[in-house]
């Protein structure tokens, strides 16, 4: 059995909480953003629920900046297709 230094447990405590956390954020903004992609237009509370949840992961390291960004476009250029669409 390996000898394991109080400082290596401690990280192993932390991290284990930290994914937690990460991870109930994670789930969050799926479900955030699959109910904006299923709102009619662009500036629906869904959708600004979404785009804030994104920006506060990104703000937190929880989720890269690029990545918030990226899926912030992604959300809204399928909504502006689907609201240009729907109409016509």
């Amino acid at each position: 059995m390996a000898k394991r230094s109080k400082s290596g447990l401690k990280r192993k405590r932390q991290a284990v909480k930290r994914t937690a956390r990460n991870q109930t954020v994670r789930s969050r903004i799926k479900t955030l953003v699959k109910h904006a992609r299923q709102a009619s237009t662009g500036s629906t509370p869904e959708v600004l629920a979404a785009v804030r949840e994104i920006d506060s992961a990104a703000r937190k390291g929880i989720m890269h900046p690029n990545a918030a960004a990226r899926s912030k476009s992604r959300l809204m250029r399928q909504l502006n297709r689907a609201g240009t669409a729907a109409p016509a």
